[in-house]
């Protein structure tokens, strides 16, 4: 299989996982930037530390780089990463209007589609992996939530090619940090739930309240009864928005 991108591509007929593999080569010194590609995984991991299934068919990559900033600045690449995968659906499937779920879940009709996992994986200069799965030509079954897939028609090259291409631009525009703002500005536009009811678990405690903005370090926060804001930084949250659209598309 022929794989042209910007940017160098190793490709692994079966591997553990594509993130895996740039640990281990940010271990070994590898700064990338590189693609790892792999038509199979066999410990494939989502967000939370969820299973990923990875049967062949679909993209299972990883792009690993680094940058001179601390491992701080990582956080913010979620939302980087976020966008590239919402561009290169509007490039390739415009009709299927994605939304993308805080903090980098993209969506179609309330399905998913897409797994994102940035990682940091070495440290001075710090390196990070950001995984990406993509449903091409079948989505799993039996998931606790609603998936999709972006169509059989779609080769698995041209999607690379693609997100390679709107994650190099994306990944330009952060510019390490010094162009959050205006990262965090385009992926308000494209959030699924903001201004409407949410419901989060912060520690122990279940919160109700409103999805107010996107925190400058890249947090939740949520606008509580008495006008409280909590910034939720991780766990799960639900969306009164997408429990609609879900239930429009079921």
């Amino acid at each position: 299989m022929i794989l042209a991108t910007g940017h160098p591509v190793r490709h692994f007929d079966r591997i553990d996982s594509t993130n895996l593999e740039a640990r281990r080569l940010a271990q070994d010194g590898d700064r990338g930037p590189l693609w790892l590609v792999a038509d199979e995984q066999t410990l494939g991991r989502g967000r939370l530390g969820r299973n990923w299934v990875s049967e062949p068919g679909n993209l299972y990559a990883t792009f690993l780089f680094s940058i001179a900033e601390g491992p701080q600045a990582a956080a913010q690449v979620s939302f980087v990463a976020a966008l590239a995968v919402h561009d290169t659906v509007i490039a390739l499937r415009p009709e299927l209007s994605p939304r993308i779920k805080w903090p980098n879940d993209v969506l179609i009709g309330g399905a998913k589609f897409c797994g994102v996992l940035p990682e940091v994986v070495g440290e001075a200069p710090t390196r990070i992996a950001i995984g990406c799965g993509v449903n091409i030509a079948h989505a799993p079954e039996g998931t606790p939530y609603p998936v999709t897939s972006l169509g059989a028609d779609l080769t698995l090259p041209t999607v690379l090619s693609e997100l390679d291409a709107r994650l190099t631009r994306r990944l330009a525009q952060w510019d390490e940090g010094r162009g959050f703002a205006t990262v965090r500005a385009e992926w308000a536009v494209r959030a699924l739930g903001l201004g409407g009811n949410v419901t989060a678990t912060s520690g122990t405690r279940q919160l109700t309240g409103t999805f107010k903005e996107l925190a400058a370090d890249g947090a939740l926060l949520l606008a509580e009864a008495d006008g409280t804001l909590t910034p939720i930084h991780s766990g799960e949250v639900s969306f009164a928005e997408l429990e609609a659209l879900r239930r429009k598309h079921a």
